[in-house]
């Protein structure tokens, strides 16, 4: 395949468009919910030195590695490591990569569905006055709904495949150009919002003043999980939109961008969810149901709550739609790279897609006995095994090939930061980053 000849139309745009891919469930569903059951603000600094440390110079491995090959991930791997005298075997882990999306985005569309199926019902007042165990009962009794489900997962998946249809410039950077700002200017209106309720300062004091006897091994392993999740490295997608980065544009200010605006949105979530819920005295603690079947609870009991939480799930909806648009663009790629064209190579991604989400949307009615593999049905299967061992596995590759295969001069001119730039960059891969993900990787195995 030859070089492509797609690009960012905007130094703006390359930076939206990988936010957009790191910004989503992680983020304003994963993150509260992991602090809240990590001790909130120690998990917080933890979480954000590994973010330093780990996630940001492997980022900048898995995009220096698309720009250098402007090709598809896989065909990018392949010239790159012939180039180096490496084997051409290499190209695999283009394939192991888009796999990995594959499954992350077979789970993303089913809970993102469920977005659909809460703003829907927020709109409508419909928790409005609901008592606790009536919510409980009602969120138990949707995902017992095989049609409902199928349905939401199968809307949210063809809103995504659509605006991948479209390409690079029509598609993704047009649409990240409009929803992420409206993203963040939701952000701060429900954190503004939550300024106002009277578990504000409960939540900052939480979020910010770490209590150090939280602070245990676990603590530690689940900060650098995250750190390495949020970021959306180690699935070859950050190294397919490196493909389409400008020639011009500085990757670790890149980077370094993208990682201040995915943490902002974290807080941001962190402290709206963290308000309303110390305003109704709930406990944060309250795991995966936090955003479900928590908050609901809490907004159902406050002043203009289906309005507050109406415009919640509306920005979970949108985090979670920019985020999969973004992480469906390597599978394409990846295809595209065999010659098929763009339309093509998205109808086979949204049908496979669809296919095994499937699997993950029945997991809760109508084959909840079905379990495969290790006693967890196939939704659990998916949600756990690729963010904690595929991600990681696949960023532990791309370190190594990117600080220990790449030829210095190719590196060194992807990553443009100089001779003395990109060796302190390699040394930190090298010695601190690749040790860290390589234990990231061990405590998914554990």
């Amino acid at each position: 395949m030859s070089k492509t000849l797609e690009r960012w139309g905007s130094k703006r745009a390359f930076i939206l468009a990988v936010t957009g891919a790191a910004v989503g469930l992680g983020n304003i569903w994963r993150f509260p919910y992991v602090a809240g059951e990590n001790g909130g603000a120690a998990f917080l600094l933890i979480y954000v030195a590994f973010v330093i440390l780990l996630g940001i110079p492997v980022m900048m491995a898995e995009i220096l590695i698309g720009r250098a090959g402007r090709r598809g991930p896989m065909q990018a791997l392949g010239a790159l490591a012939v180039e180096a005298g490496a084997s051409r075997h290499w190209r695999w882990l283009g394939l192991f990569g888009a796999f990995t999306v594959f499954c992350i985005l077979s789970f993303y569309s089913v809970v993102s569905g469920w977005s659909i199926e809460f703003l829907v019902a927020s709109i409508n007042g419909n928790f409005r006055g609901a008592s606790a165990a009536d919510i409980g009962a009602g969120f138990d009794a949707f995902l017992a709904n095989p049609g409902l489900l199928v349905f939401n997962h199968t809307l949210f998946l063809l809103m995504t495949m659509v605006v991948v249809a479209a390409g690079v410039a029509k598609g993704l950077e047009r649409l990240n150009n409009l929803l992420m700002p409206l993203l963040y200017g939701l952000l701060l209106l429900l954190a503004a919002y939550a300024a106002t309720t009277s578990g504000f300062g409960t939540a900052l004091s939480w979020l910010f003043l770490p209590s150090w006897e939280a602070l245990t091994p676990s603590v530690v392993l689940h900060a650098m999980g995250h750190a390495f999740f949020t970021l959306a490295v180690g699935a070859c997608a950050l190294m397919a939109y490196g493909a389409y980065m400008p020639d011009e544009q500085s990757l670790p200010r890149a980077a370094m961008a993208v990682a201040v605006l995915d943490i902002s949105v974290a807080l941001l979530a962190g402290i709206a969810i963290f308000s309303v819920v110390f305003s109704q005295g709930m406990d944060p603690a309250d795991g995966p149901g936090l955003m479900f079947v928590t908050l609901p609870i809490a907004f159902s009991e406050l002043p203009w709550g289906s309005l507050w939480l109406s415009v919640f799930f509306l920005l979970l909806l949108l985090a979670t739609w920019t985020s999969a648009i973004n992480l469906a663009e390597p599978m394409v790629a990846t295809l595209q790279g065999f010659g098929w064209r763009r339309s093509v190579s998205t109808a086979i991604v949204t049908f496979s897609v669809w296919s095994i989400g499937l699997l993950s949307a029945l997991s809760f009615s109508t084959i909840v006995d079905f379990r495969p593999l290790l006693g967890r049905n196939v939704f659990e299967l998916v949600s756990s095994i690729p963010p904690d061992i595929f991600l990681p596995l696949g960023g532990l590759l791309i370190a190594i090939f990117a600080a220990w295969v790449l030829p210095r001069g190719t590196a060194a001119a992807a990553l443009g930061v100089g001779e003395r730039g990109y060796l302190c960059w390699r040394h930190v891969v090298r010695w601190v980053s690749i040790p860290l993900t390589l234990m990231v990787l061990l405590s998914g195995l554990l």
